[in-house]
């Protein structure tokens, strides 16, 4: 059977309004809450982009029964893995073991901040591999030294722990990240509806795992102001190839300056009719994911969260 999520969109809304939808979120019946871990928005027009780890912990504390994730962290270059493996901890252990990790390889967005460069997908996925693997060993108590290609911990242990290690997702589509996730993961994060990538995933050693999908929804009771909402997501045209590596949310802007209403709308779902955005999320459920999280891209929570309940939910089975 599967699950429902609500995606709290931290480059459209303030820390207080993603900790108050992550409660009404709940109080609406999704099964889980994610939230993006970035240190830019994606677009220079976007408004916010709050630390992560911060909002978790109010939101853990805030909640009783919703799922909640990153979606996604890159524990490589901004952070260092021994650093996420302490925050994931906590936030496991705040929220009573309801927290999931998902990672992944990174966007040049939000890494190049720290200086340390940017480098090839091959060498971001190595890295990958190797935070998986030094997180795994810090969530198992005592003290860890590990020493990969690219990844030192030194002397390390964690004291505070789950009663259950976090469970860890990948992000990806590429071969790398398909085969990591099936082989050194819980399960697969992916944001296209894609069934051959589900069935890869299965053949690569996924078979019975996590499959959790997003797909954005532009909701609102006029549709031409949902379409001008939907607009905010335009970074997603370019493709993942490309948002990987622009490094400013000015060159987004930039990259996407052509982006028409007409070319969004093939990407968000919009406007009041149930029938469009159930027809959305019914390609990541027909494509066989277990899990789909939703990104409200319009202005109107309150009423999404109606819709949702009333509207949306009862259509989904």
């Amino acid at each position: 059977m599967t699950t429902f999520g609500y995606t709290l969109f931290s480059e459209l809304n303030g820390p207080r309004e993603l900790v108050a939808q992550a409660e009404a979120a709940e109080a609406a019946g999704f099964d889980s809450a994610v939230i993006s871990d970035h240190f830019h928005p994606w677009l220079d027009s976007h408004t916010d982009s709050p630390f992560a780890w911060t909002v978790l912990g109010a939101v853990a504390a805030r909640t009783e029964r919703i799922r909640l994730a990153t979606l996604v962290t890159c524990p490589t270059i901004r952070y260092h893995p021994a650093i996420i493996a302490q925050a994931a901890a906590t936030v496991a252990v705040l929220s009573g073991g309801r927290f999931t990790l998902a990672v992944g390889a990174g966007e040049n967005l939000n890494e190049h901040v720290v200086g340390r460069g940017w480098p090839p997908v091959d060498i971001r996925q190595e890295r990958l591999a190797e935070a998986v693997e030094a997180m795994r060993e810090l969530w198992q108590g005592g003290w860890v030294t590990y020493r990969g290609k690219h990844i030192t911990v030194e002397d390390a242990r964690l004291y505070t722990l789950p009663d259950q290690p976090p469970e860890v997702l990948i992000a990806g589509s590429g071969p790398e990240a398909m085969s990591l996730a099936a082989t050194a993961s819980d399960g697969l994060v992916a944001t296209e509806p894609d069934a051959e990538l589900i069935s890869a995933f299965a053949r690569d050693g996924g078979a019975g795992k996590r499959t959790l999908g997003q797909v954005a929804l532009s909701y609102d009771t006029d549709e031409a102001k949902a379409r001008q909402h939907a607009m905010r997501f335009k970074f997603g045209v370019s493709g993942w190839k490309v948002m990987s590596e622009l490094p400013n949310p000015v060159n987004f802007e930039a990259a996407t300056s052509t982006v028409r209403e007409e070319d969004i709308t093939e990407l968000v779902a919009c406007g009041p009719d149930p029938e469009v955005h159930v027809a959305a999320i019914k390609e990541f459920v027909d494509a066989g994911f277990g899990e789909v999280c939703v990104v409200q891209v319009g202005d109107d929570h309150e009423g999404f969260f109606r819709f949702w309940e009333d509207e949306l939910r009862p259509r989904l089975g």
